[in-house]
Order: C-alpha cells, then structure tokens, then sequence
C-alpha cells in the first residue's frame, strides 16, 4: 500500500470516528439535558453549531478520501459485484442518510433556539437524531464489516 493511500486510509477512519462519536454524543448526552432544561440556549447554540460543523467537514473529507480509496481499490465491475463492493455502496447511502438527519436535526434545533427554546426543539429533533445514531453505528459495524476482511 503507498504512503499516500495510506494517510487517506487513516485520515477516513479518524473524520468517521469524530462524526459518528459526535452524532452519538449529542444523542446520548446532549438531547437529553437540554430536553430536560438542565443547559441554558448559549450553550446548546455553541453545541449544535460545532456538530454541524464537525458534521459538514468530515462528510466532504469522507466524499473526497472514499473516492480516492475506491478508485484505488475497485472497478465498476467489484463494486456493483462483489461483498465488499456493496459495502462500500451501503456506506455511501449511509452517508449520505447521516448527512440529511443531522443536518435537519440541527436545523429544528437552531429554529427552536432562535425562540430562545430549548426543551421543545430538543424534544423535536430527538426522533432525528436518534435515527442518526442508529445510522451511525450501521456505519460503524459496516466499516467493520470492510475491515474485518469480507472477500471480495
């Protein structure tokens, strides 16, 4: 393997790990406390814009580093054809599926934070950001699924 694919193998399972562990987290940890009113809207502001952030970032850099490993690594022919060829597609719709829920998400957040609101639109945004959690760990088994060596 060259140095190059792998720094880009490397770079695309670190910007995975900071995406889905900050999609977990704010499922987890912070929906909760702001459902139950325990943050003020400052900090909820702060929150959801830096997981939008980490969230835009690491999906453009995940486009970009997936591209150049699957151009590196498949044909048309394994990636329509082959187990790990279909993994790699699932992880694109899973991408871009995480992408849309946290994206909307964090969009009926900032809504509701622009009222100065906090436990409704984190009572809201809940049902989306828990499918991102889950779309998140589909994410993670797949690339485990990629790592753990499925033929092609």
């Amino acid at each position: 393997m060259a140095v190059i694919d792998a720094a880009m193998a490397s770079a695309h399972l670190l910007f995975a790990g900071l995406w889905t562990g900050s999609v977990l987290f704010t499922s987890y940890a912070v929906l909760p406390t702001a459902a139950s009113g325990d943050i003020d809207v400052a900090p909820l502001e702060t929150i959801v814009g830096k997981l939008t952030t980490v969230s835009r970032a690491s999906a453009l850099f995940l486009l970009l580093s997936g591209g150049h490993l699957a151009g590196t690594r498949y044909t048309a022919e394994s990636l329509f054809g082959s187990p790990r060829g279909h993994l790699v597609l699932a992880m694109v719709v899973l991408w871009f599926v995480l992408a849309a829920l946290v994206e909307i998400g964090a969009s009926k957040l900032r809504d509701g934070l622009d009222e100065r609101k906090v436990r409704t639109p984190a009572r809201d945004a809940r049902r989306l950001f828990t499918a991102a959690a889950v779309v998140a760990l589909l994410l993670l088994v797949d690339a485990g699924l990629l790592l753990g060596g499925v033929p092609l």
